[in-house]
């Protein structure tokens, strides 16, 4: 599942107008659009990233027109050692742009917090993604381009998702439909923008594929602002007395949230199949995989559109199998499904192992049947994983912190991007077989240390009725 998106914030107040589109406020519809073309524009951008370096910015006639890019290789060889060649430079690159969008909202719900409020905030994250996007139509600001772009959606992507629960008063019922049509909105955009800025990139030039980005970018801006007298109010808290009141946490809450973040390194190694599908696997799957069909070649950039409109089937199957396991028997905790889900990730980079002998054997491309492997293992272990990972922090959390925890639950992807960067650096060093067999063993690894984590933190990882003590008596559990 190439998405991994999730919408979190607090209701808190209720709708600042009355009026309605199909059961719903009018500014879910806005906030829907906004974020729609905002995944378009960064999903667009994403698909792109890795081909562009390796086989385009990065070449001898392009890498000298690039300002400061001597600085900017060597933080990243700062991170990751040497790196020789496009190929080690370009994947590292796109791992590191995976996991700084999962560090960056943490800077922007806070100002937004503090100082600005979320409309504002919201709508300088969108000024800098515009100017971050159009500026990679130019070879020498490439650099003062990711940087926008990092900072843009540090202010966007959080805040923008707040605003949707903020809509609604506490115990309004329609939250739920509203997320999942929020949600909707980015899938969507997930398999259109690989297709739609793949195509102009690869077949036309790289500079009209991020100007389409752009444009995106700038369309999300125009609904956004549009809507703004239908969007909730700003409400900045302050820095002390927020929560009057409000019970300190005790030292049953402190070891939850150590134990949460215990998981987190656990949780980035199961995702690494999945976050290397913008990295390494678009440049394996670039060189290996036969991608020309009745003498029309389709852009490699077209395999994230593929991983998503199989994500969606897997994760509804996924869904609908627990419904059914639970009529019939009682269904895993959490943590054992993400163990499960775990499990199955790691078998999804073998098909990519064994490909990759097949194409050493026979010297020639593979078939896209090995990708379709790859995706649909891939999808139904990461929709055992993400979601319920996700669903796992939020009803441990100590109550009050809820928000805080999920946003710390979001820091497992960004380790995972890290991870997933030095791991594509060194595609080009490693035999093919190898180096998705090291992925699925690290999977698998991350897996199984998870199960014994599963029976070690039991009393605390567990729901409450599954955790009885001598007497027989439930043992508390913190709640979501």
């Amino acid at each position: 599942m190439t998405t991994a998106e999730s919408a979190g914030g607090e209701a808190e107040g209720l709708p600042p107008t009355e009026k309605q589109m199909l059961g719903q406020p009018v500014g879910l519809w806005y906030l829907v659009f906004a974020e729609a073309w905002e995944r378009f524009s960064y999903y667009g951008m994403q698909a792109l990233l890795a081909l562009y370096l390796s086989k385009y910015l990065l070449l001898p006639g392009h890498i000298e027109h690039v300002l400061g890019f001597g600085v900017f290789k060597g933080a990243l060889e700062g991170m990751y050692g040497p790196l020789a060649t496009p190929l080690a430079i370009g994947g590292a690159l796109a791992g590191v742009y995976s996991a700084v969008v999962y560090l960056t909202p943490i800077a922007g719900g806070f100002i937004a917090d503090r100082f600005l409020g979320r409309t504002v905030t919201v709508t300088i994250g969108a000024l800098l993604m515009v100017l971050g996007h159009f500026l990679m139509a130019f070879e020498a600001s490439f650099v003062f381009a990711i940087l926008c772009l990092f900072a843009g959606i540090g202010c966007f992507k959080g805040n923008i998702a707040s605003q949707v629960g903020e809509l609604y008063g506490p115990n309004d019922p329609r939250r739920g439909s509203a997320y999942q049509t929020f949600l909707l909105g980015v899938q969507i955009a997930v398999i259109i923008a690989p297709l739609v800025c793949g195509f102009l990139a690869e077949e036309i030039a790289w500079h009209w594929g991020f100007g389409a980005a752009g444009i995106g970018m700038t369309i999300a801006l125009v609904v956004y602002l549009s809507g703004r007298k239908y969007l909730p109010p700003d409400r900045m808290r302050v820095a002390s007395g927020e929560k009057k009141g409000a019970a300190p946490l005790t030292a049953r809450d402190w070891k939850t949230i150590g134990v949460l973040i215990l998981l987190l390194p656990l949780l980035a190694l199961t995702a690494l199949g999945n976050q290397e599908i913008f990295a390494a696997y678009l440049l394996w799957g670039d060189q290996h995989f036969q991608l020309t069909f009745f003498g029309f070649k389709i852009p490699t950039s077209s395999l994230v559109s593929l991983d998503a409109f199989i994500s969606t089937f897997t994760m509804a199957g996924v869904l609908m199998f627990w419904r059914w396991y639970g009529t019939k028997w009682k269904e895993p905790d959490e943590i054992f499904k993400v163990v499960i889900g775990a499990l199955i990730s790691c078998a999804a980079p073998l098909m990519l192992a064994f490909a990759s002998a097949q194409a050493a054997i026979t010297g020639e491309r593979v078939s896209l049947a090995w990708g379709f492997g790859f995706h649909i293992i891939n999808d139904v272990g990461f929709a055992m994983v993400f979601p319920i990972g996700l669903a796992l922090f939020s009803r441990v959390s100590p109550k009050g912190i809820t928000g805080v925890v999920i946003g710390v639950y979001y820091l497992h992807l960004f380790l995972c991007g890290l991870a997933t960067g030095k791991l594509a650096s060194m595609l080009g060093t490693m035999s093919g077989f190898s180096f998705w067999l090291m992925h699925a063993a690290l999977i698998a690894g991350g897996g199984l240390a998870m199960l014994v984590f599963a029976f070690v933190f039991r009393g605390i990882l567990a729901p409450t009725d599954a955790v009885e003590g001598e007497s027989g008596e439930p043992q508390a559990a913190p709640a979501g």
